[in-house]
């Protein structure tokens, strides 16, 4: 009971990371009216786009295009991008769990890219996802933890 209490926490504190669009446009107006801006480097339309991808709004839903938007406004300094990384890669982790049985990386390796931005974005302000970060490290192991405050570190280091 306590994990369905927290989980619905998270997803209400993460409530941008399920925003859609502008919805008096069609799904092609959304794409196309942040497209041009996104490609001249607009973090806000790059993060629409990853809503949009994110979402399948308009178009078919596609995790890595949401991701790859989301990275472009991320590395701009959005924490709404980088915790909505942070978001997918905890969907990812979760969805992995039932396989962590048949395999030993894949699930691992989603949980702490998911700290990783989770980590990212509560640096830079995020409240939401410093809370996020708090309760998916409460299913890791240390070592993971100290994965992926490294990664988050380098990612910075690199980027900020």
């Amino acid at each position: 009971m306590k994990n369905i209490i927290v989980t619905a926490l998270f997803l209400l504190l993460n409530t941008n990371a399920f925003a859609c669009y502008d919805e008096s446009l069609s799904g092609k107006d959304n794409l196309d009216s942040h497209l041009v801006q996104a490609r001249m480097g607009d973090a806000e339309s790059q993060f629409m786009l990853g809503l949009i991808h994110a979402q399948g709004c308009g178009v078919t839903q596609s995790h890595d295009n949401a991701i790859e938007w989301y990275s472009r406004a991320a590395r701009q300094g959005s924490t709404k991008a980088q915790n909505n990384i942070g978001v997918i890669h905890y969907r990812k982790a979760q969805d992995d769990i039932g396989f962590l049985y048949f395999t030993s990386e894949q699930g691992n390796q989603n949980i702490i890219k998911a700290h990783k931005w989770f980590s990212i974005a509560a640096a830079n302000g995020d409240k939401g996802a410093l809370m996020s970060t708090r309760h998916l490290a409460e299913r890791m192991t240390a070592s993971q933890i100290e994965k992926a405050q490294d990664m988050a570190r380098e990612w910075m280091a690199k980027h900020q």
